[in-house]
């Protein structure tokens, strides 16, 4: 099972690739994680992509690319993935395409989870973290029970700087001016399936769920 995850900073992305992946029993390759941790680690990787991801940019495709090579070729991905986060352009879409294409590979399915723009904004601006383990919350959605501290180890909670309103403006503008030829890409090869995301989690997973067991003829583990 090779898919690929589509949709706006905020959609949902990473909460139905874990369900997905938890329940198909997959791996899960998250770029915005992946680097992230390499920010945090001051990598040399890290320190390249740290001014881009900070000022709401896209990594350039010659660091993106190579990390995503160095991935997929790692044994543990060879007999299936879920994409989060990637590709975020067409370039992208045809480098993956040539990637998997060496190995006699190709992906099966990519999910587009559409959400109205003013609900991904609200999302985004008011996600809250805690920096020391890990737990994430919303001032609208999912407040902490300690103000403005983390209620699992008491750490004041933070905002990530690509979460500041003007940087989501600025991610929002990117990514509708990127996305749509990956879209269009996706559906041109007829693998391409919109998912409403302004539903509930569950719907949301439901949805996906039905169209991959249609798809393998399997169900959720």
């Amino acid at each position: 099972m090779k898919i690929v995850l589509l949709g706006a900073p905020g959609a949902g992305k990473g909460t139905q690739a874990k369900l997905i992946c938890d329940s198909f029993n997959i791996p899960h390759i998250s770029t915005g994680d992946m680097f992230r941790s390499q920010i945090k680690e001051n990598t040399l990787l890290g320190i390249q992509a740290k001014e881009y991801i900070q000022s709401g940019r896209l990594v350039p495709d010659t660091i993106t690319m190579s990390m995503i090579k160095e991935i997929l070729n790692q044994e543990k991905y060879s007999d299936g993935f879920l994409l989060d986060g990637f590709p975020r352009n067409l370039y992208q879409a045809k480098q993956l395409e040539l990637l998997l294409g060496e190995n006699k590979e190709c992906l099966d399915k990519a999910f587009l989870i559409d959400v109205p723009e003013n609900i991904i904004f609200d999302r985004i601006a008011g996600r809250r973290f805690c920096n020391k383990c890990g737990a994430s919350y919303h001032v609208k959605f999912n407040p902490s029970k300690a103000g403005d501290k983390c209620e699992v180890c008491g750490e004041a909670l933070i905002q990530r700087d690509d979460d500041l309103e003007r940087i989501v403006l600025d991610r929002l503008k990117i990514y509708n001016k990127t996305v749509q030829p990956v879209v269009g890409y996706y559906k041109d090869h007829s693998i391409l399936e919109t998912i409403q995301g302004n539903a509930g989690t569950d719907e949301i997973f439901y949805n996906i769920c039905s169209c991959l067991a249609e798809l393998y003829s399997i169900h959720p583990a």
